[in-house]
């Protein structure tokens, strides 16, 4: 079967046809690769400033070098530490004078294994990234939001409704993710923030290449991850920082409590693998 491949080309649509986030500052986590980097070039591309935070000196040092400027600054913390993510958000202020958007980007997928075979380590370092972080950052920054009436996303991932094999804290993560996404909806609806999440499928990105080596037979991952999506291929993270533009800009100013599938249909037919290469192991 022929599938068509968009190719990756922007040539500064946002930049030049509507500038979406005009003088908007939003705090990114997880911004200095993957998805995260190709949302803080789609934001900045549409008007917004920009507190870019990643735990990973060498990501960050790579990323200035592609994005550096007075409108971008790049703090290096760590999501589950809340005293990082505390400074990290009165450095965002200091800088810029308020935050409009947090968008909780930051996130792990490691261990690829089943909740049996999960060490308590990997358990606790999943959850205190991939949730806490998202508490911490809403704990430490809800006060500026209240006061901008600005709005929050998170990234999720379709296996948060429907699971994965040998994924299973990851997963459950995700899950997580999802219900606090609501929760916090509501929760912050009458201060006139909005909150919501985006949960894309397989996207290539460094974690998934990092997950694709851990899976039992690496040869037939890449042709995999194009097969569970109807649309047929797996995208890179481009697909994802539209949606994520959508999201957080005045366009989805009536849309709380969302959580968006950017999937290309993988949900349609998800269990539709080219073969079944689950781990062996007696549980």
């Amino acid at each position: 079967m022929l599938v068509f491949r968009p190719r990756n080309i922007r040539l500064g649509f946002y930049r030049y046809k509507d500038m979406q986030l005009k003088d908007k500052v939003i705090f990114l986590t997880g911004g200095t690769e993957g998805i995260g980097f190709e949302c803080a070039k789609l934001y900045r591309g549409a008007g917004a400033m920009l507190s870019i935070i990643s735990d990973s000196e060498e990501s960050i040092h790579e990323a200035k070098a592609k994005l550096g400027g007075d409108d971008i600054i790049f703090i290096r913390a760590d999501v589950s530490q809340a005293h990082e993510i505390k400074d990290a958000i009165a450095g965002a202020i200091k800088k810029f004078g308020r935050i409009d958007v947090i968008h909780n980007n930051a996130g792990i997928s490691n261990p690829s294994k089943a909740a049996h075979d999960t060490t308590e380590d990997e358990w606790n370092r999943l959850f205190d990234v991939n949730v806490k972080g998202i508490y911490n950052t809403i704990r430490f920054g809800i006060d500026e939001l209240k006061r901008t009436k600005g709005n929050i996303l998170n990234t999720g991932s379709l296996v948060g409704d429907i699971g994965q094999e040998i994924h299973a804290a990851y997963s459950a993560t995700k899950g997580a993710v999802n219900a606090l996404t609501k929760s916090m909806a509501l929760d912050y609806a009458p201060y006139g923030i909005r909150v919501n999440a985006v949960a894309p499928a397989g996207v290539w990105t460094p974690m998934l290449r990092t997950w694709s080596k851990q899976q039992p037979d690496t040869s037939l991952i890449e042709n995999y991850l194009d097969e569970i999506h109807a649309l047929g291929y797996c995208p890179e993270g481009d697909v994802v920082a539209d949606a994520c533009l959508f999201l957080v800009s005045d366009k989805a100013r009536f849309i709380t409590g969302c959580i968006l599938p950017v999937t290309g249909g993988a949900e349609l037919g998800y269990r539709r693998l080219v073969d079944q290469h689950i781990q062996k192991n007696d549980i």
